[in-house]
């Protein structure tokens, strides 16, 4: 009997093409997947019952640590891997399981916690790109810089808060010489220290009038400072956004209440 001749071997190419998408498709997923770890991981277990539980990196390893040579500030910065960076004035209230919302033990927005919470930023201003100089200053400092004629002048104007009562006054305006606009008011509080405003969460009415409603008279005076007069460094911008932020959780209890 003859031998039956071999059965040819035919290559579907267009199978192989689909078979080659979909093992790229599944790498670039996981490789995505490990990417979108560089902040925020490996996760630090709250679970007081259970502290040797190490971190959590979950499916797929956290990748190591990416360095990036930054042109300001100068240096390099880790994206992943540090510890925290400071000590939060929040304990447990209820029974503890994974997830239980932390619940402020003193002055919330003081001490940076929930709604006025921030980043431990580079404590250095931030630079513009074209000469390397503080880009956010007062116009004081600021030589050409003005206040349209067109536009209301707050300086000199008188600044009210939530609670109604008289805060302070403002003695000048804060400008980002990258970006043209104004950033924050610098208001002459009472006792005589000055604190910066941000600009976007203060209104201004048509005759220079300013209204802070994120914050009492009292808290606006406790606000962070900067340690320069005329000089705020990222640190201190992220303190001061998110004090005068989270006012409109914490500035009154009634604010951190349910609405129902």
């Amino acid at each position: 009997m003859p031998t039956p001749p071999p059965t040819p071997v035919f290559l579907d190419l267009a199978a192989l093409s689909l078979y080659v998408f979909f093992a790229f498709f599944a790498g670039l997923i996981y490789y995505l997947h490990r990417e979108n770890k560089r902040e925020g991981y490996p996760l630090v277990p709250d679970r007081s019952d259970r502290p040797n539980f190490g971190p959590i990196h979950g499916f797929g390893e956290t990748p190591a640590p990416k360095v990036f040579r930054l042109h300001h500030p100068p240096g390099a910065t880790v994206t992943q891997g540090a510890q925290p960076e400071r000590d939060i004035s929040a304990l447990v209230i209820e029974d503890p399981y994974n997830g239980t919302p932390i619940t402020p033990i003193g002055d919330a927005m003081r001490d940076g916690v929930g709604a006025a919470s921030y980043a431990m930023r580079p404590d250095v201003p931030d630079l513009a790109y074209d000469d390397n100089l503080p880009k956010i200053v007062p116009l004081r400092a600021a030589p050409g810089w003005h206040v349209a004629a067109e536009d209301p002048n707050p300086i000199g104007r008188s600044v009210t808060t939530l609670d109604g009562e008289l805060a302070g006054t403002v003695v000048d305006l804060w400008v980002d010489r990258s970006e043209f606009v104004l950033r924050y008011l610098e208001v002459e509080a009472v006792g005589r220290h000055r604190v910066l405003v941000p600009m976007f969460l203060a209104t201004i009415n048509d005759d220079g009038d300013v209204r802070v409603v994120s914050v009492t008279a009292a808290q606006l005076a406790a606000a962070p400072r900067t340690r320069l007069p005329e000089q705020v460094t990222l640190l201190e911008e992220d303190m001061i956004g998110g004090y005068f932020g989270g006012g409109h959780l914490h500035a009154t209890p009634e604010r951190s209440e349910p609405c129902l």
